[in-house]
């Protein structure tokens, strides 16, 4: 015997118990769109939540995990880097001390800007 053809009511048929078992198969309620839930996804916990302070007065990192850090200041910073032998050293620690400050307030920028970004609504919602 060969090949079979169902026709457009066959097919209609059999698409209709396809997707009638699948919404019964389906877990949570299909009339409401309730659907169990995976686990919520967390960021690593040296993440970066929130960063406090300034150059001058310090900074205090906030990691996911609970945890903190609390830099020297730039002046304590920059007075440590006097400690050096040399020139080229101690204009090297300057360099990456204020590279350092100047990344710690672009990234407090940047998590303001998240939180501010996050709570706008959405069109469509």
């Amino acid at each position: 015997m060969g090949p079979r053809t169902i026709g457009m009511a066959g097919a209609m048929g059999v698409l209709a118990a396809g997707l009638v078992s699948g919404l019964l198969a389906a877990p949570g309620d299909a009339a409401t769109g309730e659907r169990e839930r995976g686990p919520r996804w967390q960021p690593a916990g040296e993440t970066i939540v929130a960063v406090e302070g300034d150059a001058d007065n310090g900074f205090t990192i906030h990691h996911h995990d609970g945890t903190t850090l609390s830099p020297p200041t730039l002046s304590e910073s920059t007075a440590e880097c006097s400690e050096y032998d040399t020139e080229v050293q101690v204009v090297a620690c300057q360099v990456e001390t204020e590279t350092w400050f100047r990344d710690l307030a672009a990234t407090r920028a940047a998590i303001a800007w998240a939180r501010y970004d996050a709570s706008r609504p959405r069109p469509g919602t």
